[in-house]
């Protein structure tokens, strides 16, 4: 199932959506009120429903939908933005029940995603950035961290290349270099469902628009197949950032994020051993260890690592 050219159903999956296969980190003491999809036996799963969580939640106006988000904490703001797909913001828990304790945390759902509306213009990253920008305005004047996964890196990238004055540093999890069509396919909610049935039937029930799901899936898997990220977009993040990379990861192959760390002027790379495309999930322990120092640190401080050419006599 880890395997990008696999029925047409996995092709979905490859859009850093939660295939969340790793090793268990610890439980809740109590059963949640959420799941992520395909959310495995004795995995780490949060007490707080996060992405359904009325106590907390909010909506902005952004262009033609109406964006969800949640507010946690006090402190300097992370605005967390999840994978893509079949992603939610429950699927980064572990993630926000520890960055809670120490800022101020943001979870977005997405557009087209949990309680966010879809919306009828078309898809881009522009349209991405700009509905972050929405929520980061109702939230904040200072400028933020921003926290992505796969999808939601691709948005925090483009987030700071848009607009860099809101944006203090990125981390962003898988997410590298990409050429079209690498993300191909399709993507069709029955075939979702008989994967993960609860799931599926959970996200219906808060979607505004669920009707339109199918509709979403292929507008969304169309935007994917076009997709390109390369050294001349990634050379405009100026910001520090912070990648982190499974090194079994075949949605953000590690070369790919390699690529990203030499184009991107201050970044730095983490690669996590034994991970794949969810490497805070499968080995969470170095994930965070990576990610509290770079948020500790002086932003004057982050420079990023230095850029070393190929081996030359």
């Amino acid at each position: 199932m880890r395997r990008k050219n696999a029925a047409s159903v996995f092709a979905a999956l490859l859009l850093g959506a939660a295939l969340l296969f790793g090793t268990a980190h610890g439980t809740a003491e109590s059963a949640p009120a959420m799941r992520y999809f395909m959310q495995q036996p004795g995995n780490y799963a949060s007490t707080t429903p996060y992405g359904n969580n009325e106590k907390a939640g909010h909506y902005v106006q952004a262009g033609d939908a109406k964006i969800y988000y949640e507010v946690y904490g006090e402190g300097k703001p992370v605005f967390v933005f999840h994978g893509g797909g079949v992603g939610t913001p429950y699927e980064m828990g572990q993630l926000i029940d520890k960055l809670r304790q120490n800022y101020q945390v943001i979870a977005v759902s997405t557009r087209g995603h949990g309680r966010s509306e879809i919306g009828h213009l078309p898809l881009t990253y522009e349209q991405k950035a700009n509905d972050m920008l929405a929520v980061m305005k109702a939230v904040t004047k200072e400028p933020a961290i921003l926290l992505g996964f796969s999808d939601g890196a691709y948005t925090a990238y483009k987030v700071a290349s848009m607009y860099p004055e809101r944006v203090d540093r990125v981390i962003a999890i898988g997410a590298g270099t990409l050429k079209k069509g690498f993300f191909n396919g399709e993507m069709k909610v029955e075939d979702l469902a008989q994967i993960d049935a609860k799931f599926i039937e959970q996200q219906k029930k808060i979607m505004p628009e669920p009707e339109r799901y199918q509709e979403f899936c292929n507008n969304y898997m169309a935007f994917w197949n076009k997709m390109e990220v390369g050294e001349d977009f990634l050379k405009t993040i100026r910001c520090p950032v912070l990648l982190i990379a499974g090194d079994e990861d075949d949605h953000a192959p590690m070369v790919t994020m390699v690529e990203a760390e030499q184009y991107i002027p201050n970044a730095s790379l983490c690669i996590v051993p034994k991970a794949w495309h969810s490497a805070f999930i499968d080995n969470f322990p170095v994930v965070w260890t990576a990610m509290e120092g770079f948020l500790q640190a002086d932003r004057s401080k982050l420079t990023g690592s230095r850029k070393v050419a190929y081996n030359r006599r």
